[in-house]
């Protein structure tokens, strides 16, 4: 079995004159739909039409592109020429900042967009990214001011966040006298030894001292633009941009929240037990969240990984299990970690190609099989989506993860059903409840801190005390007596780059959806069975011509009404109740 991905399906290499081609072709697209831009005269219907077709050929060149550099940057990062071509295609692309502008002022003024929608299949097809394009329409300034604030935000948001990230980066930290960095001491904390868990807790606290300051500023310098941002745009807030950016209603977000409000007490047991596992009678350590209980040290070939997933979701779908067949089959996976290539594990779709390309750092663990089968639920979204014109897979971040929370689930409850050693199979049922302690508690506690730095930021600059102290009081409120009140983490501000963007706020509460909404899908699997799977698929497909609520409907769940999040909870709430009683035994 291959042990890299290939990429010849998009290009041989920079060298491929097609590369060449295609990127002088996107210049002229370019250059065209500028020159459409500034003259869009004629009957609506022709305009609209030239515009679709114009966008949908530079996406299509583009995307390209931008996947062929970016995914050889992955595996090698420093790979000067693909920081060059990227940097260069970003370039190109902000041209269409001007053109793009004026076409959405030009349908905000259309009167009837609806009657001009119906007197075409193309515009038809395309309703659902003309509505929004209307709508969004609201909140869009003049192509002068739009341009002013993108120049602006480089050297304001941007420029705050690469500080954050360089910081936090290049951060010295002390630990057994000698000195590392700040993304291997928080590794450390899935080590099996208990002690070097704690020394790299305390190590990592004090390291923050040296940064602590200038992030504050940059967090306050963020939260303030985005605010301001906000007001001129005429969004009610941050929260209500970020609803509108992922077509979600507030009622729905409610609902979830209010669900999730009263699960709470039940991790509160989760984390007592474990603490009681480890030895602690005052609930559980921050730094002993992660810590790896002992029963499950099987290891697993990429072969073996194959075999498992394939013969696994044949009792579910066969056009998935074929499609998962392929990916391991026609090298659509690059598995293990080398000098160079980057950390952690994505997807990504080749839209043009109806394929997706998989990133991981394949290390032989049932978690490692279990992060195949997430990222293959990514690809197998990106599979149903494949028939959609590629402005109509633009998927929203709270559905974003539905795919790959599924079959995460489907990998990980066959596992624990499969295990009859009891020992084993607890330590499988705490590494599936870690996971989802994080999408309920952790992301419970980072949404009440955003909310209350928002809230704060427009009367208040907020000291790094100050937002110490705001963190520590949201994890209290999650996290309740399941963790030790003397060991919490005033600083998880500053390590987390989800708070530090200018245009993405409220990067939180998308996982606890996606979370949630997944294990509510796998319950209506569970209970209705087979006739379930082509509603799954469907729903899949919608998820790019439709609102959040809208996709759910498909399947005949209503979002907005808390049973559904209590029903996806109470799944987890029963595996709680099942580790308590293992951690008895």
């Amino acid at each position: 079995m291959n042990k890299e991905w290939s990429l010849d399906v998009l290009y041989k290499s920079y060298d491929d004159p097609q590369f060449a081609a295609d990127e002088a072709e996107l210049d002229s697209l370019i250059k065209k739909f500028a020159e459409f831009a500034a003259d869009m005269k004629g009957e609506p219907k022709e305009v609209l039409c030239e515009a679709l077709d114009l966008n949908l050929k530079i996406m299509g060149l583009a995307s390209q592109l931008f996947s062929f550099a970016s995914l050889s940057r992955s595996t090698n990062t420093s790979d000067t020429r693909a920081a060059s071509i990227l940097g260069r295609l970003s370039g190109k692309m902000s041209g269409l900042a001007v053109p793009r502008t004026a076409l959405v002022q030009y349908v905000a003024g259309l009167e009837d967009l609806q009657g001009v929608i119906d007197s075409y299949p193309l515009l038809k097809e395309h309703e659902f990214y003309l509505k929004n394009i209307k709508e969004d329409a609201k909140y869009t300034l003049s192509p002068e001011v739009e341009k002013v604030i993108s120049l602006y935000e480089i050297s304001g948001s941007s420029a705050w966040a690469s500080l954050q990230s360089f910081l936090t980066s290049t951060v010295p930290v002390e630990y057994e006298g000698k000195v590392t960095n700040l993304s291997d001491i928080r590794n450390l904390a899935y080590d099996p030894d208990p002690a070097v868990r704690k020394a790299a807790y305390e190590a990592e606290l004090k390291c923050y001292d040296r940064i602590r300051d200038a992030v504050a500023y940059s967090l306050n310098s963020i939260k303030l633009e985005v605010i301001r941002n906000c007001q001129l745009r005429g969004y009610d807030s941050a929260l209500d941009e970020t609803l509108k950016s992922s077509h979600m209603k507030k009622e729905t977000l409610d609902a979830l929240m209010a669900a999730i409000e009263e699960y709470l007490p039940k991790f509160w047991e989760y984390m007592k037990a474990k603490a009681k596992l480890l030895g602690y009678e005052n609930g559980l350590p921050f730094y002993e969240l992660f810590a790896p209980l002992q029963g499950n040290d099987k290891e697993y070939t990429t072969q073996d990984a194959k075999n498992y997933l394939v013969d696994l979701f044949s009792t579910f779908d066969q056009e998935e299990t074929d499609m998962i067949a392929r990916a391991f089959d026609e090298a659509w996976i690059d598995f293990y970690p080398h000098e160079g290539k980057v950390g952690g594990a994505f997807c990504s779709g080749l839209a043009t190609k109806a394929q997706s390309r998989i990133l991981t750092n394949f290390g032989g663990q049932l978690g490692d099989v279990i992060t195949l089968a997430h990222e293959l639920g990514h690809a197998f979204h990106n599979y149903c989506l494949k028939d959609n014109s590629l402005m109509n897979r633009n998927v929203s971040m709270p559905v974003a993860e539905t795919a790959s929370t599924f079959n995460e689930v489907v990998a990980m409850n066959a596992a624990i059903a499969m295990e009859k050693d009891l020992i084993a199979r607890r330590a499988l049922i705490e590494n599936q409840l870690q996971d989802a302690n994080q999408i309920i508690c952790d992301i419970y506690s980072r949404y009440l801190f955003e909310t209350s730095v928002f809230e704060n930021r427009e009367n208040e600059f907020m000291f790094a005390d100050r937002l110490c102290e705001l963190m520590l009081d949201a994890q209290k409120k999650a996290y309740g007596d399941g963790l030790d009140p003397d060991y919490l983490h005033p600083y998880m501000w500053v390590c987390k780059s989800h708070y530090y963007s200018g245009h993405r706020s409220f990067y939180n509460f998308p996982y606890a959806f996606g979370g949630l909404f997944a294990r509510g899908l796998y319950a209506k699997y569970l209970k209705e069975g087979e006739s379930f799977v082509p509603l799954y698929k469907k729903l899949l497909k919608a998820t790019g011509t439709t609102t959040v609520e809208g996709a759910a409907e498909v399947a005949g769940i209503d979002l907005t009404d808390k049973d559904f999040w209590r029903s996806s909870l109470q799944i987890l709430a029963d595996e709680i109740d099942e580790f308590v009683e293992l951690c008895k035994e």
